[in-house]
């Protein structure tokens, strides 16, 4: 294996220099299917043991690789989140309750026209749809991609609103005072778009969840809304008893948010 170069002359440690070079190639997505062993990291750089366990000490205090006794580096799973069954959740308020700061990177927020949606929402095909797109990142991980049409009528003030970290239930509520009330979900297993894969910047064959979600308030279709969840990152939890079978959960009393 042909290995990979280190400058001995540089006053950067060794280890140092490998370190880079490992989140070079993790960054890359190099390490997808497999992070080496150990022995194959000293032959690819052809130093020692202790150094290499060296350069890997930071990566493992970050999460990016974990290692047991015995057994070799490999890359870290990332956190699950998970969500109940039959609650209308709140996607922001789950990640960080996971320990995980939620964030979105705001593809588009405009006012369009689609007679599909507008139909699924019982509106006349032409009515103005405020429509967001957000990429919803939980810690510095992709999570999911999430799409969502509302009645300009109704969300018009959220035009000037800023989603990097908010909820848009919160922002619903506070510049409109439209609370959602209930609605219906739809949840299928699906096989992300090439397109749809890399935004996600999904592993091979992972999966991934769609779920479209109307959403209501005061008896009147307000949201309509399909997100694609990653499947090695989000669960879906469902109680049970022999009594009276599955409790789908619980919503919570307090404003939702997602």
């Amino acid at each position: 294996m042909a290995a990979h170069a280190v400058d001995r002359n540089s006053p950067l440690p060794l280890w140092a220099q490998i370190q880079e070079d490992l989140r070079r190639r993790l960054s890359a997505a190099e390490f997808d299917r497999a992070f080496p062993g150990e022995k194959a990291l000293v032959q690819q750089y052809e130093v020692s043991r202790n150094t290499i366990r060296e350069a890997l000490r930071a990566l493992r205090a970050e999460g990016l690789v974990t290692a047991e006794r015995g057994r070799a580096p490999r890359l870290s799973r990332p956190a699950e989140i998970e969500q109940p069954l039959g609650a209308l959740y709140s996607l922001f308020a789950s990640v960080e309750a996971a320990g995980m700061r939620q964030s979105s990177i705001v593809r588009k927020l405009d006012v369009r026209a689609d007679g599909v949606i507008a139909a699924r929402m019982h509106l006349e095909e032409s009515t103005p749809l405020v429509y967001l797109e957000r990429l919803r990142l939980a810690g510095e991980e992709p999570l999911a991609l999430d799409r969502v049409w509302l009645p300009a009528s109704i969300a018009e003030p959220l035009l000037e609103a800023d989603f990097t970290h908010t909820s848009l239930y919160g922002e619903l509520a506070a510049r409109t005072g439209v609370r959602l009330q209930g609605g219906r979900e739809q949840i299928h297993a699906v096989v992300p778009t090439t397109t749809e894969a890399e935004i996600l910047r999904c592993p091979d064959r992972v999966a991934a969840f769609s779920i479209e979600r109307t959403g209501l308030a005061a008896g009147r279709c307000v949201e309509w809304r399909q997100t694609l969840v990653r499947g090695d990152r989000f669960g879906f939890r469902a109680e049970f008893s022999a009594r009276g079978g599955y409790q789908l959960g619980i919503a919570s009393a307090a404003a939702p948010a997602a």
